[in-house]
Parts: structure tokens; sequence; C-alpha cells
């Protein structure tokens, strides 16, 4: 099976050999927080040190949706299918209302400002929980220098009260998030100190209280080799599918790796989409590709 590597049988099944690997756009600078909107059939992600998000679709390709982005990385979608965004100029929770209006939900917590929002993802109960590190205001490449004014946290945000609260408060640099599809689990990306010489980077998990307002039991779930993990998601068996150094590794919910599927360059962000949400979208360095896989997504909304 060219293209893949087979760690556990079970991988067998989870891809298809006759699914190439496709690149569908290049010449990008940094790629990240791809998000697919079945309803227009088109692909949202952010070249950030651009200063753009753009949009592909099968037909038309890649082109510019929103430029400048204010160096905006990750996105998501709310239960009424608006865009959330991350921004690291802004600092900030952005939602694009249906008008094309942007509205801020959160750029402060208890009075100070936040660094520069990550990764974001929505619970079904319509909670925006996301992570704050410090890395777009570091350097000039990807946001600006700033002065950070807060730790590097993880957040959940109630959009309906405005209500913030601080969810993971011990990493170095959260980045990708991913609930499990029962929501009971939330796994994040430790990607560490940035130009640390040995940063610490894994993935971890977390249990999601029965309310869904705190996590708990935080542990190592998985460590990715080569590379490190950046951005995931679940399929609808519980599995996650992370970007490495080398493609895509499938780890099960046991934090076992059972595969990958080999990319020319290392993989910071992936998405399911396309048909029945069995494609999937990679974020490759400077190139976007694609491919089916015998597995569907099980992300939100």
């Amino acid at each position: 099976m060219d293209g893949f590597e087979i760690i556990d049988p079970r991988f067998h099944e989870m891809v298809l050999p006759i699914a190439t690997l496709e690149k569908l756009a290049e010449g990008f600078r940094w790629m990240e927080g791809p998000v697919w909107f079945a309803d227009l059939e088109c692909l949202l992600f952010s070249d950030i040190p651009s200063n753009r998000v753009m949009r592909w679709t099968e037909v038309g390709g890649a082109e510019v949706f929103r430029q400048p982005s204010n160096f905006e990385n990750g996105h998501t979608r709310d239960r009424e299918g608006r865009l959330i965004s991350c921004s690291h100029r802004g600092r900030c929770i952005t939602r694009t209302e249906v008008d094309g209006r942007i509205t801020v939900l959160a750029d402060r917590y208890q009075g100070k400002r936040l660094n520069s929002p990550n990764d974001v993802v929505v619970r079904s109960d319509g909670t925006i929980w996301f992570s704050d590190p410090p890395y777009g205001i570091q350097t000039d490449y990807e946001g600006g220098k700033q002065e950070a004014e807060l730790p590097a946290n993880v957040y959940r945000l109630d959009p309906s009260s405005g209500a913030l609260s601080v969810v993971a408060d011990d990493f170095q640099g959260p980045n990708g998030l991913c609930f499990s599809p029962d929501e009971r689990l939330l796994y994040v990306a430790e990607t560490g100190l940035q130009f640390a010489p040995d940063p610490v980077q894994h993935i971890r998990v977390f249990d999601v209280s029965e309310d869904g307002t705190c996590l708990s039991q935080g542990r190592v779930f998985h460590t990715v080799r080569p590379g490190h993990a950046d951005g995931f998601r679940c399929d609808e068996e519980g599995n996650l599918w992370t970007g490495a150094g080398d493609g895509v590794h499938c780890i099960n919910a046991a934090g076992a790796l059972l595969g990958k599927i080999k990319v020319p360059s290392a993989v910071a962000n992936l998405t399911f989409g396309g048909r029945n949400r069995s494609q999937l979208f990679l974020c490759a360095s400077h190139t976007l590709y694609a491919i089916y896989v015998n597995r569907r997504g099980a992300q939100y909304p």
C-alpha cells in the first residue's frame, strides 16, 4: 500500500489503497485552521503569515476569502453554522455573522488581554473552547510582537452570557483541540515553549464534567514522532487523526498508533469534510492536500 504505513492490522480497513493523496493548492506561507462548510461545499483555511483566509472549492480551486484577516489561525463553526475564528493580531475570538459583520466574542480575561488564540472547537451545547498560547505575539511573522499579559491557558466561553473561564492552566503552549465523539473527553496538543531547544510536546486528554463546564484528570495521551501534534480530529469511532512530521498519524482511543498516511511535508492541521465527511483535508506547511479514507469525521456541528 504505497503512501501508507500499516502499524496495526486494524488500519487496513481504515484507508483506501485506490484513494491517493491529491494536491489541491500550493504556494502558501504557513497553513492552519481548516474548517469544512458542507452546505456551501467549500473549505476555509488560514494562510497566517500572508494575513489571509482562503476558500477552496472543487470547481474554483483556492481563492481569497478574507484579507486582511487580522492574522487568524484556527476556525470552527457554531451551532448556527457561523464561522468562529482565532485572531492572533486582534488577540481575540470572533464570530462572522451571516451578513459578514465580525463580532468580537472574547478578548480579555479578568481585565487582561488574551495572548493569541490558536485553535477553537464548539461543543454541542454551544459553548466555545479555545487555546491561548503566546505564539502569535512572539514574532512579527504570524501576528506581531506584543507583550503577554496572561499565562497560556485553555478557555471555555459561554456565548449566551459572555462568561469566560479557564478550564486548563498547566500548559506551556496549548494548541490543537478536539472533543471525542461523545464529548466526554477533550484532547489538547501541548507544543511547548517556542524557541526552546527541547520543548515539551505531546497530546494530552482530559475528562469533561457531566455538566460540560470543566476538565479533570489531565494525562498524556500520546507522543507523536517524528515532529509533533498541532491539530487533529476524531472520526465517528473515536480514533484521533493528527498531523505529524511525516504526514498523518491515526491513533485509537487507547492511545496506540495504528498507522500513517505519508505526506511529502509536515502536516500542521487537518479536518474531515467532503462527501459523507470521509475526505481528509491536510494543511501541510505550504500545500493543501486531500485524501479519502474509510472513516467519517465526528466533528461538530
